[in-house]
């Protein structure tokens, strides 16, 4: 039987009168605790190559689609719904990202609702061959692969918060070798048929120039509690006592930050829970002297090294959509 499931939306970390077990909130206002990730926004270099990646290898749905740009989700839920999670723009020719990285993605996150899922999971890539890392960080369990892009991507399932661990006020996190042949049994042998309902943005891991000034950035102006600080060259935050909705790490300190020509992360996006709060973040990112534009649901504003981040209010009934109105496309029931 799965585990119980965890998600980026529990609270686990506030003790009910708004103080933090674990963590350090930024000095002045912090991020609504239900703060979550909508799509990422990733430009590629030949679209088709893409989306035979993204559905065949990651099982993803496609959902939509309209020129060079196309909408990914999950599988289809019971209700009809389906979860847009990541939008693939085409830029014929787009460099592919070198072995040493850019300033810009190092990778992001779809978090499967359940540990058997990840099995299931798991074994689909060992049938097919791919390339594959895989680590357990003790808050949850993870593997790693690679876009045709070379963009970097994880894949990972929560451990229950019950298990999760903390060393004063610092979440306990590390990279240690995972138990694979472990995580294929808690599949059960049953085939993966793609990302299930339940899948979720988890987090997002930047490649950043200077850990000081994307601590400004992120945790002071935007607002993102620091939950790991003392892992090497690296900075966790996240919102809500989650174990990371942001990871930053200065691994390719030095690289040029990704470019136009390049096959990189356009933009990612934070979800809050109404515009009165993407507004007040906005607010405090302009106020620290840095870029912002404003749309109709709250906006976007580059981070020192050029990266987008979008700060949006979520829908009434919760859910992400894309802000942009595509025909509907589903090659899988054409």
């Amino acid at each position: 039987m799965d585990e119980e499931r965890s998600s980026p939306s529990d609270h686990g970390s506030d003790d009910g009168r708004g103080t933090l077990q674990y963590g350090i909130p930024p000095d002045g206002a912090r991020l609504p605790p239900d703060t979550r990730l909508g799509l990422v926004r990733l430009q590629v270099a030949d679209l088709a190559r893409s989306l035979s990646y993204y559905q065949d290898v990651l099982g993803l749905r496609l959902l939509e689609t309209e020129g060079a740009e196309a909408v990914l989700g999950t599988s289809m839920a019971p209700d009809g719904d389906s979860a847009p999670l990541l939008e693939l723009r085409e830029r014929v020719g787009a460099a592919s990202v070198p072995r040493r990285g850019r300033l810009g993605l190092f990778h992001f996150a779809i978090l499967l609702p359940r540990r058997g899922d990840l099995g299931r999971f798991a074994g689909h890539l060992s049938a097919r061959r791919e390339p594959v890392g895989a680590s357990d960080h003790r808050v949850s369990e993870a593997l790693y692969l690679h876009d045709p892009d070379g963009l970097g991507i994880e894949v990972y399932a929560d451990r229950p918060r019950t298990a999760w661990r903390r060393e004063g006020r610092q979440l306990v996190m590390a990279t240690d070798p995972l138990d694979v042949e472990d995580l294929l049994r808690a599949g059960e042998g049953a085939t993966w048929t793609g990302m299930p309902p339940g899948t979720v943005m988890g987090h997002m891991h930047l490649h950043v120039g200077d850990l000081a000034r994307a601590e400004a950035f992120y945790h002071q102006a935007l607002g993102l509690d620091k939950v790991v600080w003392s892992y090497p060259g690296a900075l966790f935050l996240s919102a809500g006592g989650y174990h990371h909705h942001l990871g930053l790490n200065t691994w390719a300190a030095g690289a040029p930050p990704a470019g136009e020509a390049d096959a990189r992360l356009l933009e990612w996006e934070l979800q809050v829970p109404s515009a009165e709060a993407a507004g007040a973040a906005l607010e405090r990112l302009a106020g620290q002297g840095h870029p912002v534009e404003e749309s109709p649901d709250g906006g976007t504003v580059p981070d020192p090294w050029g990266t987008v981040l979008r700060i949006r209010s979520a829908r009434p009934d919760g859910a992400c959509r894309s802000p942009h109105s595509r025909r509907s496309f589903d090659s899988r029931e054409s």
